[in-house]
């Protein structure tokens, strides 16, 4: 069967399923693009992190093997999109003798998996970022790893997926992919990030929605511009990042199982700009311009489930913190899939 004759209905509208969506067109199948339009979802409410490494821990090596390889492909998969990557690295930073050993913990890890992080002293560290506050008292150095301005990367997607001849759609309540992918006999692809478990019985109890807050915080005229480094840390047990956007910073993320509650919780947003205060404090100064709740698509093992569900509906979902950096190897995996149907 020639792939244009195969309908291929993307039902997601972040990161994944455009990416998905921009891999296929561009092979040559004709794409529909069902996205709700959450301003919820994990794309839109994200910090834009590309850090496999200061993510990795004991028990998630299939996650750092498989973000490692994403990352190698991402500034090709920028440099399509037109986008621009920040390469200036991430500084893991801890405030105290327990949050210090986590981060020794990691490094020892890394070390056992072939993949390296440098400690350097607090002192080596304000080197870096002369910002970064008095409590601050050493932490691991990754300039390997990037960072990308995800609603930037969202409206490239979706320019890349419009230049190729992608439909876009608004969903309709209640509408199940089986019963689209019979009707047509065509490809329906679940990227619906945390709401995939909703759409196909063998997604039900293995995706699940995380909740996230995340604040966006302006530089107001005089205060200290934002550190040039993405700065991971952890304070008193709590990790917090903070990512450096022209002109202030994206701050997060709180992390708990709350199903679908979109409010913003007082507690958290406390958390979080106490946390912050204390790595770098200058964030007293700035404006706070945006507080949001996201969800992130959960998995029992953390993994991205990608792969078929049955005849004619296949998965990609299930990133959990990583949809952004997993976006090139997913799609690349999901066009392999559509690929292998067609030949068969």
């Amino acid at each position: 069967m020639s792939a244009l004759a195969v309908q291929v209905t993307v039902l997601g509208g972040g990161v994944i399923g455009l990416s998905v969506a921009w891999f296929a067109a561009r092979d040559g199948f004709p794409v529909t693009v069902v996205d709700r339009g959450s301003p919820h979802g994990g794309s839109w409410v994200a910090g834009g992190m590309l850090a496999p490494i200061t993510e990795a821990w004991p028990g998630d090596e299939h996650v750092l093997d498989l973000g490692v390889e994403s990352l190698e492909r991402w500034p090709s998969f920028a440099a399509d999109l037109g986008l621009e990557l920040s390469e200036v690295g991430t500084l893991a930073v801890a405030v105290d003798r327990a949050d210090a050993q986590v981060l020794d913990q990691l490094c020892a890890y890394l070390g056992t998996r072939g993949r390296s992080a440098r400690r350097v002293t607090g002192r080596e560290l304000r080197g870096l970022e002369p910002g970064l506050g008095p409590s601050v008292r050493s932490g691991l150095h990754v300039p390997g790893d990037l960072s990308v301005d995800n609603r930037a990367l969202l409206d490239a997607l979706r320019a890349a997926c419009r230049d190729h001849g992608v439909r876009f759609a608004e969903a309709e309540p209640g509408a199940e992919p089986e019963t689209a992918s019979g009707r047509n006999g065509g490809v329906t692809v679940i990227a619906a990030g945390a709401w995939s478990g909703g759409l196909h019985p063998k997604l039900r109890g293995v995706i699940r929605p995380v909740k996230g807050e995340i604040l966006r915080l302006a530089a107001r005229p005089g205060a200290l511009p934002p550190p040039r480094h993405t700065v991971r840390a952890h304070v008193e047990g709590r990790p917090v990042y903070l990512v450096p956007r022209p002109g202030g910073l994206v701050l997060g993320a709180t992390q708990y199982e709350a199903g679908f509650d979109t409010g913003v919780k007082v507690r958290g947003v406390l958390d979080l700009l106490r946390d912050a205060e204390a790595v770098w404090p200058a964030i007293t100064e700035y404006a706070l311009v945006e507080s949001a709740a996201g969800f992130r698509a959960g998995s029992p093992d953390n993994a991205p489930v990608v792969d078929w569900l049955e005849p004619g509906v296949l998965a990609a979902t299930g990133h959990h913190r990583n949809g952004l950096l997993l976006a090139p190897v997913t799609a690349r995996r999901a066009l392999a899939l559509l690929r292998e149907r067609e030949d068969s």
